[in-house]
């Protein structure tokens, strides 16, 4: 399937790669914001109200409230008390997490609730030597562009350049993002890519793998890794598009799976 012009890997082991997707399995089923517990992802816009049934949100046992965005800082209104809401910070509510996100100015929220969705434990294929890859990053324009992210919230997302990959005998070259993080000081390399397994295996609308620093200034890029965005858990979450020239015209039998049928998360309330 896969073939490297490059370097084997430094300090990439197959029980790295194990560990990794066990602590996944356990995020997704045990973690209070797991996206199996996220019952709606909605940007919060000019605001949005909360508690209520005929409120925006509606969530059952607790107060009416209002979410609101201004000069970048999320707020939810109580009344007479106002609750800072930080980008990436959970606040507890009631029975509820509430959880901000996205750049400043276009702020999303996520509702999460106690318990989790019912869903099958994730899954992935054999761990292949020949999907681990040291590669070089050529630099891009450094051009801002809006995307979306693995947890389907839009960020300001900086193109960092791209990799080129040896794959079935052909160079393919894929184009990497910087993602922003919950804060300004958090950032990752990623790069969002579709392939021939999609819909046959894998998740129809493509996979994440990241771009690990390495030695020489060279970077590991392990298919071993790649993992479904959030909407593969739960419906409520929007599905990133495909990123422009990151198809790989074969089939990447490495990584997560996708063999289950999503189940639509309960409606809160």
């Amino acid at each position: 399937m896969l073939g490297s012009a490059f370097a084997p890997a430094v300090a990439q082991t197959r029980a790295a790669v194990e560990q990794e997707r066990s602590s996944l399995t356990g995020w997704l089923e045990q973690a209070p914001l797991s996206p199996r517990r996220a019952v709606v992802v909605r940007p919060i816009g000019p605001g949005l109200t909360v508690g209520p049934s005929d409120a925006d949100i509606p969530l059952a046992g607790v107060s009416r409230g209002r979410i609101a965005e201004r000069s970048g800082r999320v707020t939810l209104e109580l009344g007479a008390e106002t609750l800072a809401l930080p980008r990436g910070r959970p606040l507890t509510w009631g029975g509820w997490l509430l959880l901000s996100s996205g750049p400043a100015g276009r702020a999303a929220i996520t509702v999460y609730r106690a318990e989790a969705s019912p869903g099958t434990p994730a899954r992935w294929f054999p761990w292949d030597s020949a999907g681990v890859f040291m590669v070089s990053l050529a630099p891009g324009a450094g051009a801002v562009q809006r995307v979306l992210g693995a947890d389907g919230v839009e960020v300001d997302a900086t193109e960092a350049g791209t990799v080129t990959l040896l794959i079935d005998g052909s160079p393919r070259i894929l184009r990497v993002f910087r993602m922003p993080g919950a804060s300004d000081e958090e950032a990752e390399l990623e790069i969002y890519f579709q392939d021939r397994s999609n819909g046959n295996g894998t998740y129809p609308s493509g996979r994440f793998v990241s771009l690990l620093p390495g030695v020489g200034g060279r970077y590991l890029l392990d298919l071993n890794r790649a993992r479904n965005p959030f909407c593969a858990y739960n419906t409520v979450f929007p599905c990133p598009a495909p990123w422009r020239g990151n198809a790989i015209p074969s089939s990447i039998r490495a990584g997560e799976r996708y063999d289950e049928t999503v189940k639509a998360p309960r409606r809160p309330g």
